[in-house]
């Protein structure tokens, strides 16, 4: 894993982040080079050239982090990866040629762009399946030990995606002398008598994930501490799930590793800079859908035959705890919750035609712009759930309080991470990645879940 800005990234993706940069700047070089084989021929275009390519290429990544091309999670087949790298290519296409009009500086000619795309989708294609292809093999993966067998070391077995373990190849898990066994897969448990430094030589193990249950009794906590020093990899379980999930685990965290993990803290400077991202961020949206809010204003309007309310308002949970009022545009009937406060389920009569367009494309949280401008809301942070849910969570799920000190945002590291849930268990889920958010909290991190938004608006990621 790369630490960038205190989120971590995939090693993979970010290689392969580069390594498709690189393609995609070459791509220019290229299509010039075939359009015109005679530099001098075109001097205007080879002026700040290499500063045209990086252009080009950074905005090709950006679009493509924005429609998911880089998620960790990814489950994707390759036929969906060609989908969405041929919609990066028109979506690229667009943005570039406003650019181009707006700066002709960085023009670099209709058949040099139109070249410069079509060359860099088919390297594209080519790194991409090259990529899936060498990704997995054990070659490139490095060998992980686990020390302990039960509760919390049996909660890396409910990973089972393959991104999950990218890299990484589970060898097996080392059973202690007392501990009680919750791996029922006997295979993966290694019962032997020898020191853990011969098992790690005898394995070739690179990285040891502690994952006891109680270090009060036959912990060998002096040859973990000599194999520290002599350089092995010692990660703790609750920031393996960290480090390759996106989310912390709730059922490996203790009370006194939330003491002292680093993260979780704030200071003036740093609420600042989120209070200023925010509301330029929350202007220039509201600026940019006033058409669309116009537009949207006369459809609900004639849906109800004008005469209900257009926008929506309700009692939210924010920062600390303390309620607000969430501005949205109506889209359910008046009396929705006639019958208590519920959640949203599949296929909900409540919705109506013009709300199902709006909640499928998020258009229907437009006004909460309103909320992150009087400082209310965040543009990034948790989701803010009702007070009647809030209660109720706080009692049946672990920690979830902690998700409060923080304000809600629109969208979300979770919101991108998670679908729409709509029980205890998705809440419990969609925590660990608030958590994450909070801990690893950073400017870059709301660029990032700014940017995967839109693959969520697109592809209707958790809608409902």
């Amino acid at each position: 894993m790369v630490r960038l800005f205190g989120h971590y990234i995939p090693r993979a993706l970010f290689l392969l982040l580069g390594l498709e940069f690189i393609v995609l700047f070459a791509s220019v070089y290229i299509a010039a080079d075939i359009r015109f084989p005679n530099p001098s021929s075109s001097p205007e275009l080879f002026n700040n050239f290499n500063w045209k390519c990086s252009i080009f290429a950074i905005i090709h990544i950006v679009v493509m982090i924005g429609v998911g091309l880089y998620q960790r999670s990814t489950r994707d087949s390759f036929s969906s990866v060609v989908s969405r790298l041929f919609w990066s290519v028109v979506i690229a296409f667009i943005m570039l040629s406003i650019l181009f009009y707006l700066i002709p500086e960085l023009v670099i000619g209709r058949g040099v762009f139109v070249l410069s795309l079509g060359i860099g989708f088919g390297f594209l294609l080519i790194v991409r399946y090259g990529f899936s292809v060498i990704a997995d093999k054990e070659l490139f993966q490095s060998r992980v030990l686990v020390l302990g067998t039960g509760r919390r070391a049996k909660q890396l077995l409910r990973l089972k995606r393959k991104s999950d373990w990218r890299g990484l190849k589970l060898v097996g898990f080392v059973h202690l002398k007392g501990d009680q066994d919750h791996i029922e897969d006997e295979s993966l448990i290694i019962r032997s008598e020898e020191p853990l430094s011969k098992m790690i030589e005898r394995y070739g193990i690179d990285e040891l994930i502690i994952a006891v249950d109680d270090t009060r009794k036959n912990y060998p906590v002096n040859e973990i501490i000599q194999l520290k020093l002599s350089g092995l990899r010692i990660t703790d379980i609750t920031l393996f799930f960290e480090r390759q999930t996106g989310r912390m685990e709730i059922d490996t965290l203790s009370p006194n590793q939330v003491i002292f993990f680093e993260g979780f803290h704030t200071d003036y400077f740093r609420e600042a800079v989120k209070r200023i991202f925010d509301i330029v961020v929350s202007l220039t949206f509201l600026i940019v859908s006033i058409p669309i809010a116009a537009v949207l204003y006369v459809l609900i309007k004639r849906e109800s035959k004008w005469r209900e309310p257009v926008i929506y308002s309700q009692i939210r949970t924010g920062q600390n705890g303390e309620p607000f009022v969430i501005y949205k545009f109506r889209s359910m009937v008046v009396d929705a919750e006639k019958d208590g406060p519920q959640y949203a389920a599949k296929q909900d009569a409540r919705v109506t035609r013009v709300g199902e367009i709006m909640r499928k494309t998020r258009l229907d949280e437009i006004p909460q712009m309103w909320n992150v401008l009087k400082g209310d809301m965040s543009f990034v942070g948790p989701r803010p759930e009702r007070p009647e849910f809030v209660a109720d969570l706080n009692e049946k799920v672990a920690y979830y309080n902690m998700r409060h000190r923080v304000k809600p945002g629109i969208t979300g590291w979770a919101q991108i991470c998670y679908p729409y849930g709509d029980n205890d268990e998705d809440s419990k889920q969609k925590l660990q990645f608030d958590l994450y958010y909070i801990k690893n909290f950073s400017l870059f991190l709301d660029l990032t879940i700014l940017l995967q938004t839109l693959q969520v608006i697109v592809w209707q990621k958790g809608s409902r």
